[in-house]
């Protein structure tokens, strides 16, 4: 007789937790269901990075006219994305000035989250090991995970600008690894980085033999200097692949519309990948997307000037509510550190933001999501407009005058 549980999860799975927006997810449902019965403060969700701003409206547009399309219900395999690829290549040389192959060096994705957790399994061997930043955005080390690799943490010091210093590691150390995983413009601290930080690990990748991938959803929101990107390295095609998504610059998170460009054994990996896992978003989204970037290609800079406003703002209105806020040079992002006197009562960073929720409605991100060394912080997304953010600044600063 078989004396197994048949519904017991996998250990990989079980590794996984429960991330830390499912989670807040979890804390925001509840609150939601005591307002609505208590009518105390209305949830203000600053968690996630879902901009209240809307895309350009040409993309919309050309989604709706494609959706009558036959073509539109159908599946869509990687030969239908042809024409996003092609488009792709050529924002690459307007952007960057940086000639690429639409048809080896581009990949469709949906979404970046999905390229960034599935290169792993693409690239490495169980037992493997991988560099992440520490603070790193959550789908990095979930890829590792689910690979079975070994993570390796390369910690960001916020008295050093999170600039990652890559001596931290011995020559043996880089040469054990296989994989790195960066992102400049960084989430979660909002710093935008520079582009020598790209080059040398690029470099160190080259030299140690190991892949380099750069996720750069934020390339275009760089509210201070001009955002890092791979492609600007002359290595990129001797180790990299670099994600970019359209979620931030053009608003379309919900659409889960992105891409990679990338040298082609890495591209190749990833495509095979892909091809067991998922296909694509339809290509009435996709001729959106292809709109957006050819048609509304300055819709990125017509978001920093509100960013910008509203950073400024809600840090002059946080720091006049008693909690002072370093200027992020990224936008949609506050990287914070805890009150002094929620850790005066020894709280964690998830105890305070749980604390915070219940005692005023608004909703951030615990910085122990993303790593050992975003304990002590909390994220806050610009993702309402300045009067919703000051009204949330004036409800903090009323509950912590009450700690």
């Amino acid at each position: 007789m078989p004396t197994s549980d048949p519904f017991s999860i996998s250990e990989r799975v079980r590794g996984l937790g429960s991330g830390v927006f499912a989670r807040n997810d979890q804390r925001k449902l509840a609150y939601r269901s005591r307002s609505a019965a208590s009518g105390i403060h209305p949830l203000l969700d600053l968690s996630l990075g879902s901009t209240d701003l809307q895309p350009p409206a040409i993309a919309l547009e050309v989604m709706r006219e494609q959706l009558f399309e036959p073509a539109s219900a159908a599946y869509c395999l990687h030969g239908a994305t042809a024409p996003f690829r092609e488009a792709v290549a050529a924002w690459a040389e307007r952007r960057f000035g940086v000639a690429v192959d639409p048809q080896s060096e581009v990949l469709f994705l949906v979404g970046s989250q999905e390229g960034t957790a599935h290169l792993p399994l693409a690239v490495l061997n169980p037992g493997d090991q991988a560099l992440l930043l520490d603070p790193f955005y959550p789908s990095h080390l979930g890829g590792l995970q689910l690979a079975s690799a070994q993570p390796r943490f390369l910690r960001l010091q916020a008295d050093q600008g999170f600039c990652p210093d890559f001596d931290q590691l011995s020559p043996s150390q880089w040469d054990a690894l296989k994989l790195m995983v960066l992102g400049f413009p960084h989430n979660p601290t909002a710093t935008t980085g520079q582009q020598a930080w790209v080059d040398a690990a690029a470099e160190r990748a080259v030299r140690h033999g190991l892949v380099f991938a750069h996720d750069n959803p934020y390339v275009d929101l760089a509210l201070d200097g001009e955002a890092p990107a791979l492609l600007r390295s002359p290595l990129w095609r001797q180790c990299g692949i670099e994600f970019f998504s359209f979620s931030k610059g053009w608003c379309l998170g919900g659409y889960r519309m992105a891409f990679a460009i990338g040298a082609e054994p890495l591209i190749t990996a990833l495509r095979q990948l892909k091809g067991v896992v998922d296909f694509n978003q339809s290509v009435a989204l996709q001729a959106g997307a292809i709109a957006a970037m050819e048609q509304a290609g300055d819709w990125p800079e017509r978001l920093k000037p509100i960013y910008r406003e509203r950073r400024d703002r809600m840090a002059a209105a946080l720091g006049a509510a008693g909690w002072p806020v370093d200027l992020p040079s990224m936008a949609l992002y506050l990287w914070l550190q805890v009150p002094p006197a929620a850790r005066a009562r020894g709280w964690s960073s998830e105890q305070f933001c749980g604390q915070l929720l219940e005692g005023t409605g608004v909703c951030l991100t615990p910085g122990n999501g993303f790593g050992s060394a975003g304990e002590g912080y909390a994220r806050l997304a610009l993702v309402q407009p300045s009067q919703a953010l000051e009204d949330a600044a004036v409800r903090i600063g009323q509950w912590l005058s009450g700690l």
